[in-house]
């Protein structure tokens, strides 16, 4: 676990990844320093996979390494420059390469403290707060968009058999990115991790583990272990963000969400 505070927001981190049980490479990667908290899941053949997700963490890092809070601006060129560097990668391989992102990125929106939460992909953000565990991100996957379509109950997520084809990647012909503005509450805890998690440990177990474990560094290392006990039939990582001090009070209006743009249309448009 480390402290990390950035512009009067103190915050307690803890990330960490795993191959799994059946993947020699691990394909995802993550970033997470300053500002900017990014979970990457790549993939490709041979080692593309690999070198696409690490390619994404590292445009994130060139971009936002810079102190400070991170802003608009720079997300949408980390993501464009991510973006370029993946088609790069996939232009020099026979089956391609892409890469998931989920990130939440620290910015200051009318004086106060914002994450700005984004995703391309089906890696994902969670907020937990009390005992509460809500999604910020929704997948790009074959199976969310059946089920957002009426194609698909809900119910029958969990047993479909190409619910986790994803339709969107960076690197792919479509890259967009959805995009939320989230407040900083004190006390407020954040989840962000590859589906190798979510694929393997089911949204309530997840709440409770986010509720029965303190530090950050336990919590992280509770979920990857249970993924493994799961099966860990795919690379996990996770990181785990406790706001201690420096963002808003708690109160009914700071938990709801303000929907911004997406990130390629602001920058597009």
């Amino acid at each position: 676990m480390k402290t990390v505070s950035v512009g009067g927001v103190q915050l307690n981190v803890a990330a960490l990844t795993h191959p799994g049980h059946r993947r020699e490479n691990n394909e995802d990667a993550y970033h997470a320093r300053g500002a900017a908290y990014v979970v990457a899941d790549g993939m490709g053949g041979y080692d593309a996979g690999e070198i696409a997700s690490a390619a994404v963490v590292e445009a994130f890092g060139h971009h936002l390494d810079h102190g400070g809070f991170g802003d608009f601006a720079s997300v949408q060129e980390a993501l464009l420059d991510a973006d370029d560097r993946v088609t790069a990668i996939a232009a020099t391989t026979s089956r391609g390469a892409g890469s998931t992102a989920a990130g939440a990125v620290l910015v200051s929106h009318e004086g106060e403290p914002f994450w700005l939460v984004f995703n391309v992909g089906d890696s994902r953000v969670y907020r937990h707060v009390g005992s509460e565990l809500e999604q910020l991100t929704r997948d790009h996957s074959l199976g969310q968009e059946m089920v957002d379509s009426g194609q698909l109950q809900p119910g029958d997520l969990a047993t479909f058999r190409e619910r986790n084809v994803v339709t969107r990647a960076i690197g792919a012909t479509d890259s967009l990115a959805d995009s939320w503005l989230v407040p900083v509450v004190n006390g407020d805890r954040l989840l962000l991790c590859s589906d190798g998690l979510h694929g393997e440990v089911d949204d309530e177990t997840i709440r409770a583990i986010l509720t029965m474990n303190g530090r950050t560094d336990t919590v992280a290392k509770a979920l990857v272990e249970r993924a493994l006990d799961n099966g860990g039939r795919d690379n996990i990582t996770v990181i785990v963000i406790d706001v201690i001090a420096g963002g808003q009070t708690g109160g009914s209006d700071t938990h709801s969400n303000a929907v911004v743009s997406d990130v390629h249309d602001t920058l597009t448009s």
